[in-house]
């Protein structure tokens, strides 16, 4: 949580006799406990207050949900009386953050919204009513709401019937949810997948009508959904319904004839999205991993440099895994096992089934036991002490001395220092 959100202070603790803001141990509240206090707060208040959207589904789902957002009557200067030290972060919106229990809960009042002219938020809203509410939002899953205390479902849309049907179904038109806000084409895409839904003919329709065309998405928004679908175990499934919906060149500034998907099922449920995206690329388009390709992934999806970094680390360890580890010696295995993007290339190697793999997994335990990375018994220090002087020599001599020192050559430091000495000399 950041410190913005830390001090906003604590829901109405202020005309509390004491701190009530965490539980008795100390630790953050249960997000449904926190949001189900500041729900409580505004209803004797003489609001309406509701759980809304996605901590309904994943509720129903059985799924423990990371936040709880309210949806209330209230309007932000009504919930800023209920709670004074409440933080406007779209108050234009009606959307307020409320700090209880070591939590910050998302409050908005209900509201109509107008003309979504850039592609992402409305040109004005109207405070409304929670009907109204619901039928602005995106996917009939997303627009339910339930009652704190008694957990009945408020359904305006028929969300509980297509959950209980398998169904992704766009609220209204879906033509118009989605040139309203046309990142929800990928969103229709990984709760599919998340979900095991399947997308309603008329949603899937309009999906790929725009599928071409992101137009007033940024590339931020789009990284930021891939990543969430490439965290999840349901990653290869969404990567699918990218390809087939065509969004895949819109995604990722490329075509692609055609895509296999084995190996994203094949990987770990708990694989990064680097792994992740290393196999997408490896089963795009096989034949090119070049820099060129990677810079132009990272600048559709707007990777981080690590990101980027360890993208390419895994794509070049990969085929050096390959070709070499069968005959090379202990030290090139232990650099190989050491380097940067090692792990992520094992995992697709193992989710290829590549022979190599089954051997690799055989020897590193051993190579670990030995140390993979030990320190150097030798350093240009030593070799400036001994007299050498800095140059294109230095480099060569010091990975010779440590090569040797992995494939366990020295017994120790002196007996390192003593053998450079040799090559020094001879």
């Amino acid at each position: 949580m950041s410190d913005a959100h830390d001090a906003l202070g604590e829901g109405d603790s202020s005309r509390a006799p004491r701190d009530s803001s965490r539980s008795s141990h100390g630790t953050p509240l249960e997000p449904r406990i926190a949001a189900a206090w500041v729900a409580r707060k505004l209803r004797e208040a003489g609001h309406r207050a509701f759980f809304a959207g996605g901590c309904v589904r994943d509720a129903i789902f059985g799924h423990d949900a990371a936040d709880y957002d309210v949806a209330t009557s209230a309007v932000p200067d009504e919930i800023r009386q209920v709670f004074p030290r409440a933080m406007g972060v779209g108050e234009s919106f009606g959307v307020m953050l409320v700090r209880h229990g070591g939590r910050s809960v998302e409050v908005a009042t209900f509201r109509a919204d107008g003309v979504y002219i850039d592609g992402r938020r409305p040109d004005a809203v109207r405070f409304s009513d929670d009907r109204e509410d619901a039928l602005r939002r995106d996917f009939t899953i997303n627009g339910l709401f339930e009652d704190p205390e008694t957990g009945e479902i408020i359904d305006h849309v028929g969300g509980r019937a297509d959950l209980a049907a398998g169904i992704l179904r766009a609220i209204g038109s879906a033509d118009d949810r989605l040139h309203e806000d046309r990142l929800r084409a990928l969103r229709a895409a990984r709760f599919a997948a998340r979900f095991g839904l399947v997308i309603d003919p008329d949603t899937e329709a309009a999906v790929r009508r725009i599928a071409h065309d992101l137009t007033g998405v940024s590339r931020e928004r789009i990284g930021n959904e891939v990543r969430r679908m490439l965290m999840h175990p349901s990653r290869a499934r969404a990567v699918e319904l990218i390809e087939t919906l065509g969004l895949g060149a819109a995604v990722l500034g490329e075509r692609a004839d055609s895509c296999d998907y084995a190996l994203l099922a094949a990987l770990p449920p708990a694989a990064g999205v680097e792994e992740s995206l290393a196999a997408w690329m490896l089963v795009r388009l096989p034949a090119d991993t070049s820099p060129v390709r990677q810079r132009r992934w990272r600048e559709a999806l707007i990777l981080s440099n690590d990101e980027s970094d360890m993208l390419a680390a895994i794509l070049a360890i990969r085929p050096r895994i390959v070709g070499t580890w069968i005959d090379g010696d202990r030290a090139l295995r232990k650099r190989l096992a050491a380097a940067p993007g090692f792990a992520g290339a094992m995992a697709i190697l193992r989710a290829e089934r590549h022979p190599v793999a089954v051997t690799v997994d055989a020897d590193v335990p051993g190579l670990r036991a030995e140390g993979i990375q030990p320190v150097p018994f030798v350093t240009g220090d030593d070799l400036v002490a001994m007299g050498m002087r800095p140059g294109p020599a230095f480099r060569p001599m010091l990975d010779r001395a440590y090569d040797l020192q992995l494939n366990g050559g020295f017994s120790d430091r002196d007996a390192a220092l003593a053998v450079v000495r040799e090559w020094r000399d001879g």
